[in-house]
């Protein structure tokens, strides 16, 4: 099976790929915008013509697009998401390869949810914020493309290799900041927010799935858990043998800061209350990628932890 996978060197594309590259069936060529893809092209200002001419000539069975920017402008997201998409789209219907397309969606395009429930992929969408407008728009023109193709709505990833701009990440270096000065107590804000976090080797499991399933229209890719920042913030400090106090601190957590403007001291680590538009609360429904993948999720949240934490650490 040839597979075309764009956006393989962002943090869900280096996982995709890993999996890809250890199943013999599958002949894999990565194509974006770094040097370390295969092909050289740029989804958000390259032509459909230049890439339907790459489509012809490489004749992929399936094409993977986890390419897009996570933040940024309103006109850069809507460039590198919903732009980027449109050109594939478009690009996939004048080829003449008939290539299946698995589109890497996210759970910011459902918005806020409420508490206590688990989003199912009929419900309405209403994103709270540009980056789930621009993958929401990109999701619409996916389904609307007449193409073969999936979208895999991912909720919260985490595992190794987890941004250190993400909730977790910023958890994590905070701990680590908080060991390397000594500090006998940790200031947090923002850890009432309860997300479904899943694993990225679990998320690239999903999109292997989607390569070899007949299934169409949106997938939500979760544990089906939602989970308190608090408690993940416990066991990271269990985790990391930090012996200190957590401290939470009430209401919306304050802006970062520099170490110089906390007098040396680590930063706090939160930017806002609800940086991806989602509100307090966000749960999978993860029935259809049971029924129609054969997919759940098989890796813990500890274990999942103790890997952010080991590369976390690395940086002591």
């Amino acid at each position: 099976m040839r597979v075309l996978l764009l956006g393989a060197g962002g943090y869900l594309g280096r996982f995709v790929a890993d999996r890809l590259l250890a199943d013999p069936a599958v002949q894999l060529t990565a194509l974006g915008r770094g040097d370390d893809a295969d092909v050289r092209f740029d989804l958000s200002t390259g032509s459909p013509g230049a890439l339907t001419r790459f489509l012809d000539a490489v004749h992929p069975g399936v094409v993977i697009n986890c390419a897009g920017a996570i933040r940024g402008t309103a006109s850069e997201l809507t460039r590198h998401n919903t732009v980027a998409t449109a050109t594939l789209c478009e690009s996939l219907r004048r080829s003449g390869c008939r290539a299946r397309l698995v589109h890497i969606g996210c759970a910011a395009e459902y918005g806020p949810s409420q508490n206590g429930s688990s989003i199912a992929e009929d419900a309405v969408a209403r994103p709270g914020g540009p980056y789930g407008v621009s993958k929401l728009a990109a999701t619409e023109l996916v389904l609307g493309s007449g193409l073969d193709a999936i979208v895999l709505r991912v909720f919260s990833p985490t595992g190794p290799g987890t941004p250190a701009g993400s909730p977790l990440g910023r958890l994590a270096d905070s701990l680590r900041r908080a060991m390397q000065h000594g500090d006998s107590e940790l200031k947090l804000g923002g850890l009432a927010v309860q997300r479904d976090f899943v694993d990225v080797r679990d998320v690239a499991r999903a999109v292997h799935a989607a390569t070899l399933s007949a299934a169409q229209g949106v997938v939500n890719i979760g544990t089906g858990h939602a989970v308190r920042l608090r408690e993940a913030a416990a066991a990271l400090a269990r985790i990391s043998g930090y012996a200190g106090t957590l401290h939470e601190l009430e209401g919306p957590p304050p802006p970062r800061q520099s170490p110089e403007t906390l007098g040396g001291q680590h930063p706090l680590p939160a930017v806002g209350p609800y940086p991806d538009g989602c509100g307090p609360w966000q749960q999978a429904d993860v029935r259809t990628a049971r029924d129609r993948l054969g997919w759940r999720a098989r890796i813990s949240l500890e274990e999942s932890l103790a890997d952010i934490w080991m590369e976390a650490a690395c940086r002591m």
